[in-house]
């Protein structure tokens, strides 16, 4: 996928170059503007020709969920931190996600195979973002380019 994307735009994950039938773990983690870490992982077996997809490829048990689920590396991020929840206060900033492929399917995770940052955004580009203060309203308009 591109480096980045809309925070509300599907994000397609996909690792080539992986040995046939190999199995991984993959991990998604990112801070949110406290620094707070939230981390998601899944474990997965490549096809016959070396490829993971994750809109063709079931996530096996024993990750944070199981089955197709092609966000799902995205939807169930947790925090670290219990009864957390994640705080994004400035829309103009993105959150930094964090990707990576793990050799295997231990606890801990095996060895560093790749690695990936994807910028989730909240604001198109051209996008401004104008404050209103009117009386006692107090809004923000936000102007398409």
């Amino acid at each position: 996928s591109p480096p980045h994307s809309l925070f509300d735009e599907p994000l397609a994950i996909a690792v080539q170059g992986l040995g046939p039938r190999q199995q991984v773990t993959l991990r998604t983690s990112l801070r949110d503007e406290t620094g707070e870490l939230f981390q998601a992982c899944a474990r997965y077996q490549a096809g016959d020709d070396g490829e993971l997809d994750l809109a063709r490829c079931p996530a096996l048990p024993g990750g944070s969920f199981s089955g197709l689920e092609p966000m799902g590396l995205l939807w169930a991020l947790q925090p670290q931190k219990p009864f957390w929840y994640m705080v994004k206060r400035d829309v103009q900033s993105p959150f930094l996600l964090q990707l990576e492929v793990f050799e295997g399917h231990g606890e801990p995770p095996g060895r560093l195979l790749a690695q990936a940052q994807h910028k989730r955004a909240f604001l198109r580009d051209g996008v401004q973002r104008v404050p209103v203060r009117e009386g006692r309203i107090r809004a923000t308009l936000f102007l398409p380019p």
